[in-house]
C-alpha cells in the first residue's frame, strides 16, 4: 500500500511542479482525503458562520423590531398620536372609536413629538448622533421639513404662533431652538448635561429643562441634577435649579395650564448610606419635585412612594388642562400616580406655615422625606401594559405610551372605581431573552417592596452619576457608580474588580441589591440584554470619524503610556493597577482598568467620582505622573488628548 501511495503521490508532486499543466489528474489518496477534509471544513465554518449571522440578524431584530412605545400627543379631532421607536413609525389612535386609524412611517426612530391645536406643524424628533427634527404634514405623513439638530434630539416643544420649536440634544448638552418658517436652527444653548425633557411657560418666555444627570464631582457635600431655565426671547441661560441632594434621573417636565408651578419626576437617591437594607426607601426613593415659575426657584419636593412600597422609576409628568390633577407615570412598577393638586399646593403651604400636615411633617424640610406625605391625595392606579414612559391627559383620561409591551395605556381620572385598561397598537411578536432582560433590568416589580430597578441606579445600562457604598468590598468606602456598557467581555467587574466578571456581579446585585431570589433564567435574560448594549457614537466625532485635534489626541495617547493599560478593542488589559489615584483608606489600592469606549458620557471619572471632567483625570488627579506621563504635556496636547478619549 505504501509504494501505491508513494506512486501517486509521485503524481500530485508532477502535477504541482512549475508548468505542470491544470489537466493533470491527481490520484492521490492523502491529498482526496486532505482536499475532502478542507472542503467539509470550509463548509461547516461557513454554515457556521451564517448561522451566527442569522442568529446575530434575529436578535438584532428581535431587540428592534418592538412596537416600543416611548411618546405620545394629543392630536386634533379625538387622535393621539403615538411614537413607535422600535416600528420607526407613528401610530394614529382614534380615542372615539378606541382603534388605530393608520401608521405614519418616519425615516428613524422618533423620541419625541410635537402637535399644534389644529393639527399643523405635526413635529417629531428622531434618534442618532446627526438627529433631525422633522415637520409632517398631519394628514398624509409627508415629510415637508427636515431640519438638522443635535445628537439624540429628543422632546420638541412647540413656541408661540408654532413659528418656533425648542428640542433638547441629549447628548450635545445643549438645547436647539428652531426657526420652524425658514426651516432652520437658529442657535443652540448650553445646558448641564444630557437635557432630555423641556416645558414651555404659557406666555412663551421661559423654557424649563430637565437635565438628566447631575454633572457635579460625585463625592461632593451635594450632588443633583438641576432644571436649567433658559430666556427664549433673550436666547440665553437664566439659571440652573438645583433639585435636592441626590436627585438623579430626571426623565419628563411638565407647567400647570395657571402658568404657576413645573412638575419635574425623577430618582432621589439616598445615595450616602450603606446598602444594608432597602425599607423605608433606604436606598432609592422615587420623587416630584415642584418648581415655582414666576420665582424660578424650587419650591419642594415630594415623595411618591408609601411607607412599605416604593414606586420605583418615575418617568413621564403632566396635568389636565383644568389643572385639577398631576399625574406621574411609574416605569418600575407599572403604575400612574393620579394627584389631587389643589390639595398638593395646600399641603406644600401648610408645611411652610410650620403647620403639622402629617405625623412626620410640620415643616417644609420635613416634606421630602415623609413617604406618607400623599397618603390620601394621590391614587395609585396599576396599569395593565409594561413599561409606561410619557403620557398625555385629555378630556378627564389618561393616555399611557406603554413600551415593553407595546400598548397604549387608558386610565380615567375622575372616577376611582375605573380600572386601567390596555389598547393594542398592533400586532405583538415573541420577545427575544435580550428583549426579556431588558425588560426585567426596568422592572421593580421583583425588588424588594418595589423600591428600585437595576435602572434605577443604572439608567440605560449607563451611570446614575452617584457614589454607592455597597458592600461587596467592606462598609463606608463608596463607589462610583460605572456603566455596565462591554462589562460582560471585560472582566473582572466592579471598581476593585471584586466580581469575576459580570455574570457574577448580575446575580449578586439581584440578590443584594434588588433583595430578591430570582431563577437563573432570568439572570441569563438580563446578561443577554447587556450583551447586546451597543456603543453610542461620540458627540465628539465629525462625520463619524476622529476629528484632527482627536487625531493629534491619539498620538500622545501613545506617547503618555496611557496604552500600556488601556489596550485592545475595548481600551483595557482588564487587570488592576495602583495609579496612585486612591486616597484615606484607599491609597495603595489597586483599581480594575476601566473600558475608555464611551467614556464621553460616564462623567465624573475614578473610583471616587472625584474627577467631574476627563481633564481633570490627566492633570489634578495624576501630579505624580502615576496614571500616564502627563505633566510634560503642553496645553495643546493635554487638549488634544481629552478630544481623543472623549472621542471613544
Amino acid at each position: 500500500m505504501s509504494s501505491i501511495t508513494a506512486s501517486i503521490d509521485s503524481r500530485s508532486d508532477a502535477r504541482s511542479a512549475p508548468g505542470a499543466g491544470k489537466t493533470t489528474t491527481d490520484f492521490s489518496l492523502t491529498a482526496w482525503i486532505r482536499r475532502y477534509m478542507m472542503n467539509i471544513t470550509k463548509l461547516a465554518a461557513l454554515l457556521l458562520v451564517a448561522a451566527l449571522v442569522t442568529c446575530i440578524a434575529g436578535d438584532r431584530q428581535n431587540r428592534e423590531d418592538y412596537i416600543s412605545p416611548g411618546a405620545v400627543a394629543e392630536g386634533p379631532g379625538n387622535t393621539l398620536y403615538v411614537a413607535e421607536k422600535g416600528r420607526e413609525q407613528l401610530a394614529v389612535y382614534d380615542r372615539e372609536k378606541g382603534e388605530v386609524r393608520r401608521h405614519i412611517p418616519v425615516p428613524g426612530r422618533p423620541t419625541g413629538l410635537a402637535i399644534a391645536p389644529g393639527g399643523t406643524p405635526l413635529l417629531v424628533t428622531l434618534d442618532g448622533p446627526n438627529g433631525r427634527l422633522l415637520s409632517l404634514a398631519p394628514g398624509t405623513g409627508e415629510v415637508r421639513r427636515s431640519i438638522a439638530t443635535g445628537h439624540t434630539p429628543t422632546d420638541p416643544v412647540l413656541g408661540q404662533a408654532d413659528k418656533t420649536a425648542y428640542v433638547c440634544n441629549r447628548f450635545d448638552d445643549s438645547v436647539s431652538i428652531v426657526d420652524l418658517s425658514e426651516g432652520t436652527e437658529r442657535t443652540t444653548i448650553s445646558v448641564p448635561r444630557e437635557p432630555i425633557a423641556a416645558a414651555l411657560s404659557p406666555e412663551g418666555q421661559y423654557l424649563f429643562v430637565a437635565n438628566h444627570l447631575p454633572a457635579d464631582p460625585a463625592d461632593a457635600e451635594y450632588v443633583s441634577a438641576v432644571v436649567s431655565v433658559i430666556d427664549t426671547r433673550e436666547r440665553h441661560l437664566v439659571k440652573n435649579i438645583r433639585l435636592p441632594d441626590g436627585a438623579t434621573d430626571l426623565r419628563d417636565i411638565c407647567i400647570s395650564p395657571d402658568g404657576k408651578h413645573a412638575y419635574v419626576a425623577h430618582l432621589l437617591a439616598r445615595y450616602q448610606l450603606p446598602t444594608t437594607q432597602l425599607e423605608r426607601g433606604w436606598m432609592n426613593t422615587n420623587a416630584l419635585t415642584v418648581i415655582d415659575v414666576n420665582e424660578r426657584e424650587r419650591l419642594n419636593t415630594v415623595l411618591l412612594d408609601d411607607v412599605d412600597r416604593g414606586a420605583a422609576n418615575p418617568w413621564g409628568v403632566a396635568c389636565d388642562d383644568d389643572g385639577e390633577y398631576v399625574c406621574v407615570t411609574h416605569a418600575g412598577t407599572n403604575e400612574l400616580s393620579v394627584i389631587d393638586r389643589a390639595a398638593l399646593h395646600r399641603q406644600l403651604q401648610a408645611a411652610e406655615d410650620g403647620q403639622k400636615v402629617t405625623a412626620f411633617t410640620d415643616s417644609a424640610e420635613d416634606v421630602r422625606n415623609d413617604l406618607s406625605f400623599l397618603a390620601d391625595i394621590r391614587r395609585r392606579v396599576e396599569l395593565t401594559g409594561v413599561g409606561p414612559r410619557t403620557l398625555v391627559l385629555a378630556d378627564g383620561t389618561a393616555y399611557v405610551a406603554e413600551y415593553f409591551s407595546g400598548t397604549l395605556g387608558i386610565v380615567t381620572l375622575d372616577d376611582e372605581q375605573a380600572r386601567a385598561r390596555s389598547a393594542d397598537l398592533g400586532p405583538t411578536k415573541e420577545i427575544s431573552t435580550a428583549r426579556r432582560g431588558e425588560k426585567l433590568f426596568h422592572d421593580a416589580t421583583i425588588c424588594y417592596q418595589q423600591w428600585q430597578s437595576c435602572a434605577s441606579c443604572h439608567p440605560g445600562g449607563r451611570t446614575d452619576g452617584l457614589n454607592w457604598d455597597l458592600l461587596n468590598d467592606g462598609m463606608g468606602n463608596p463607589k462610583n457608580t460605572k456603566s455596565l456598557l462591554l462589562s460582560h467581555e471585560t472582566p473582572p467587574a466592579m471598581v476593585t474588580g471584586v466580581r469575576a466578571s459580570a455574570e457574577v456581579a448580575v446575580r449578586a446585585g439581584l440578590k443584594y441589591i434588588e433583595m430578591a431570589d430570582r431563577p437563573e433564567k432570568d439572570a441569563r435574560a438580563i446578561d443577554a440584554y447587556l450583551e447586546s448594549l451597543e456603543p453610542v457614537p461620540s458627540p465628539h466625532l465629525v462625520d463619524g470619524e476622529l476629528s484632527e485635534t482627536a487625531r493629534r489626541g491619539k498620538e500622545v495617547f501613545q506617547k503618555a503610556g496611557c496604552r500600556r493599560c488601556h489596550s485592545g478593542p475595548h481600551f483595557t488589559d482588564m487587570k488592576q493597577y495602583d495609579v496612585g489615584t486612591g486616597s484615606g483608606r484607599h491609597a495603595g489600592t489597586r483599581f480594575d482598568v476601566p473600558t475608555l469606549v464611551e467614556a464621553w458620557r460616564t462623567a465624573p471619572y475614578l473610583y471616587d467620582g472625584s474627577a467631574a471632567t476627563m481633564r481633570e483625570v490627566l492633570v489634578e488627579h495624576n501630579r505624580d505622573d502615576e496614571h500616564g506621563r502627563t505633566s510634560d504635556l503642553t496645553e495643546e496636547e493635554l487638549d488634544a488628548l481629552c478630544e481623543y478619549l472623549l472621542s471613544l
